[in-house]
């Protein structure tokens, strides 16, 4: 009723476009105190439920506004391993669920919650946690991402040996390449790492699971393994002239690119340099493409949405406390270029030498056919867009096929993902599943949550019980 809603500032524009540094400015801590203080401590906290993890965010919140902060830190990381991660890049569904919400800007849950880990590394009360007393039992978990991370840190602290190992050359997984500098500076990611290295957890990269190590060779090595390779297939356009030459997969565009920030290369072998770009996908995947194209210097960017433009409030369709399906900008869509609605890539047109450039499009728009709603081309709306370079950012449908899978004999769901039963077991004893591997393309905080929660059911079948937290049921939880 005394305070609005309110977040730090973000850099400006012609400042920010110069570096890849993270956008926001400092935020006074009188300031995010008075907007803890907003958070009602409902009786039923929404916010909670809303989040993948169950942080208890009434709590936190009340005791940021009484300035109790160390007590803060202990109670923001008893239900979440990384939230300088969440505080950074999850979209916040906790917002969503705000019972402030219904009539008035929800709390800033998220500001809080990310202020919180990091006033924790600045006091120097992020040490690492070793455990009680070492089982004796070994486990190996199969990529580095959030889940892999989450779960690999949890099983650590229990007392087992835990061996990550991932195919890249540095750990992180998408985190770590697929996620723009200008979201997520890669220390914060660091010295997360070197905290669990000096827990004990063991790091073992440029090593491909089915390839250089064969599972048979991991589940002979260790009392269990976990896989959390992520979901990394990506969705494809199988429209004329897809073989042109300057069309890319989002997530190579962003690898390279992040490579580069990591001092791997000079220059990118992708780059928007001088360049007509379209992005060809209006998630936040095309929006990490478009703030990285802007930085690196294109002469244009389209974002393509083939949906129509989502209204700028809730509509009866997605009612409080569900995710509503809004019209949202982002810092990049704040830094330049163009978001087109309602259009579909019908072909791409090169030159000579085989190079993209350009698009042909038409517009769409919903319509009856078949007794069923769909979408279809509006008639006379055919244009062309002039592009060197086309990214391709339209999603992911699931682990990648090939020698893992084949080689453990997971079972897989009808959408392709790795199957598991109420205790994140596959088919194969001893053999778990989290993340996107099993749970199809999501958020960094439902890998998180899925991560914990396969870390308890692991120490469970090595030790017949568990003191770890088990949040979520791999069956109750919504695939969002």
């Amino acid at each position: 009723m005394n305070h609005d809603r309110r977040l730090p500032f973000r850099r400006p524009v012609e400042l920010r476009l110069r570096d890849w540094k993270e956008v926001y400015e400092p935020f006074a801590e009188g300031s995010l105190r008075t907007q803890a203080s907003r958070c009602m401590d409902c009786g039923v906290p929404f916010c909670t439920n809303g989040c993948p993890l169950g942080n208890i965010i009434p709590d936190w919140n009340d005791l940021v506004h009484r300035g109790r902060w160390r007590e803060a830190v202990d109670r923001l990381h008893s239900t979440n391993n990384f939230p300088e991660f969440t505080g950074r890049v999850c979209p916040a569904p906790c917002e969503a669920s705000c019972v402030l919400g219904i009539h008035e800007p929800a709390v800033t849950i998220k500001q809080v919650e990310v202020t919180i880990a990091d006033r924790g590394w600045d006091e120097g009360w992020m040490v690492p946690q070793l455990p009680g007393e070492v089982t004796g039992r070994s486990i190996a978990v199969v990529g580095s991402g959030p889940a892999g991370l989450a779960a690999a840190q949890q099983l650590t602290r229990a007392g087992h040996r835990v061996v990550i190992h991932d195919r890249a050359d540095r750990i992180g997984g998408l985190m770590r390449y697929g996620i723009p500098e200008f979201k997520l500076e890669k220390h914060h990611l660091d010295r997360r790492i070197e905290q669990m290295r000096a827990e004990g957890t063991e790091f073992v990269v440029n090593t491909e699971v089915g390839a250089d190590i064969s599972a048979g060779e991991l589940r002979r090595r260790f009392d269990a393994v976990v896989l959390a390779c992520g979901s990394t297939r990506a969705r494809d356009l199988a429209i004329p002239g897809r073989d042109l030459a300057g069309i890319h997969q989002a997530m190579d565009y962003l690898s390279i690119s992040n490579h580069v920030q990591q001092g791997d290369f000079d220059q990118p072998a992708i780059t928007a340099a001088g360049r007509d770009v379209v992005i060809i996908g209006g998630g936040d995947t095309g929006a990490d493409c478009l703030g990285t194209a802007l930085r690196q210097g294109a002469r244009s960017v389209y974002q393509f949405e083939i949906m129509a433009r989502p209204a700028d409030s809730r509509s009866e369709a997605d009612p409080w406390p569900t995710w509503p399906m809004i019209y949202r900008v982002s810092s990049a869509h704040e830094e330049g270029g163009e978001r087109e609605f309602s259009i579909n890539t019908v072909g791409f047109v090169g030159d000579e030498d085989g190079n993209v450039t350009r698009l042909e499009t038409v517009r769409v728009e919903q319509m009856v056919r078949d007794g069923r709603v769909r979408l279809g081309p509006v008639d006379g709306s055919e244009s062309t867009f002039d592009a060197q370079l086309v990214l391709l950012a339209l999603g992911f449908t699931g682990p990648e096929n090939g020698g893992l899978l084949e080689q453990f004999g997971v079972e897989l769901t009808e959408r392709g993902l790795v199957a598991r039963d109420a205790n994140w077991e596959t088919n194969v004893g001893g053999v778990f599943v989290c993340g996107d591997m099993g749970r199809g393309p999501s958020l960094v905080v439902w890998a998180i949550a899925e991560g914990r929660s396969a870390a308890a059911a692991v120490d469970r079948h090595l030790m017949g019980t568990t003191t770890l937290p088990e949040p979520i049921d791999p069956e109750a939880a919504p695939i969002r």
